[in-house]
């Protein structure tokens, strides 16, 4: 298989392990987004890959280039891989033109294509004569990753490159940065602990837990068919909904709901997503009250409590608000998921 390919790849820090065995194969042409909270070893996985952190043990190679052997690697400059850090760290005393051709040979440098180049990161070339202090923070970003590009390599590594950045920005400087990686074909891994970003930019996500995938899937995929309870919680919102499962049938708080003939039968726990919630009139569903109304403009989450104290929270759209303080029916629209009692 062509593209990055990591196998049982362990790190410890002292006697406190941050890798426990990493898997992961990325396509060549793809973005895959390394997700998991803070901690968890993404960067430290990352940085592996990129040679500036030596492995326990494990292999990592990409394409007919072994990286990792047994946790021996090559040295950086031989993986030609492309690397994005967290801010852009460009040069504060160089202006855009400089920082972008930093890495390359004068020979490469007379022959590169500077304005080609800041054009596919979406770059005016007015700013190439612009100094780092005199650009927005999206603006560079895209210095950094043109400055990964321009050698070009076929593997770039991008750790949380969008995390200083407001919400408006990261919105249009991700979108920016992935159709930059894709024109040119290059493999990716992005790096962050935001579920937005992974899901909106990746090709596929692997889910970094206390050094470990917990998963790996397409964002459609790990969406709607998370392998447990914790990964559900970690890219979404969920409603958890304790209920007795039988025939395909389990009631809960909400009463009868369908939820597929392979569902476990028996105790059980049925997550549902604030969007698969509908609230109508209180004579359409389950009484609630809402309680409280957290509003978006486009759209709003409203909690609400049950007769039963069952508290749900229901994604609605913004002209679609309940007042707080009244009362109205819930029912669950599509299939929630279903998970065993005990699972993790």
């Amino acid at each position: 298989m062509n593209g990055l390919r990591v196998r049982g790849v362990r790190k410890s820090f002292g006697d406190v392990p941050v890798l426990g065995g990493i898997d992961l194969d990325v396509a060549h042409g793809d973005v895959l987004a390394a997700l998991g909270a803070s901690g968890g070893g993404k960067t430290t996985l990352l940085r592996i890959i990129a040679g500036f952190l030596a492995a326990d043990d494990g292999d990592v190679s990409f394409d007919d280039t072994r990286f990792v052997v047994d946790g021996v690697g090559i040295v950086p400059q031989r993986r030609h891989v492309g690397y994005v850090p967290q801010e852009g760290a460009l040069f504060p005393h160089l202006d855009v033109r400089s920082n972008i051709v930093f890495g390359l040979s004068r020979a490469d440098r007379r022959t590169h294509d500077l304005a080609e180049l800041m054009r596919l990161v979406d770059l005016p070339p007015s700013l190439a004569k612009r100094f780092p202090h005199e650009l927005s923070g999206g603006q560079q970003q895209r210095v950094a990753l043109a400055r990964a590009l321009a050698p070009g390599p076929q593997l770039v590594l991008l750790d949380e490159p969008f995390s200083s950045l407001d919400a408006g920005l990261r919105v249009d400087t991700g979108e920016a940065v992935m159709q930059a990686l894709r024109s040119v074909g290059a493999t990716a891994v992005l790096v962050t602990h935001d579920q937005d970003e992974a899901l909106a930019l990746a090709d596929q996500v692997a889910i970094i837990r206390s050094g470990l995938v917990a998963q790996i899937a397409t964002p459609a995929d790990l969406y709607r068919s998370p392998a447990d309870v914790a990964v559900a919680s970690f890219v979404g919102d969920v409603v958890p909904l304790p209920a007795h499962i039988r025939g395909g049938v389990a009631t809960c708080g909400l009463g009868d709901v369908k939820v597929g003939i392979d569902a476990p039968a028996g105790n059980g726990t049925l997550l549902v997503r604030p969007e698969n919630l509908r609230i109508g009139a209180v004579n359409e569903g389950t009484p609630a009250q809402v309680v409280a109304v957290r509003f978006f403009g486009h759209d709003a989450l409203v909690t609400m409590i049950t007769d039963d104290a069952v508290a749900l929270t229901a994604r609605v759209l913004g002209c679609d608000v309940p007042l707080v303080g009244s009362t109205v029916g819930v029912n669950i629209t599509g299939q929630p998921l279903v998970f065993a009692a005990g699972a993790p």
